[in-house]
């Protein structure tokens, strides 16, 4: 899966989850940048996230989440073939 096609499923995933239909996403996204980005709605995100790419994230690597950047790096390490 290329970045660009994970961008796409997370923009899907994003502007569901926070209610943003016109968000675009950006690697240096981060939760301050975007409203309803809390601690509920990123919960959320990541369950969205892990059933869409068929994924399971684990805490230690979650808790380094900081940007949309970090979240593909994981997605990308977690769908290489």
């Amino acid at each position: 899966m290329t970045t660009e096609q994970i961008t796409a499923e997370l923009t899907t995933i994003f502007r569901k989850v926070f209610k943003a239909p016109d968000l675009e996403l950006d690697p240096s996204l981060t939760p301050n940048d975007v409203d309803n980005w809390n601690s509920l709605n990123n919960t959320i995100m990541i369950y969205e996230v892990e059933e869409a790419f068929g994924i399971k994230i684990p805490l230690r690597e979650m808790i380094t989440i900081k940007t949309v950047g970090d979240l593909i790096a994981i997605i990308e390490r977690h769908t290489a073939a």
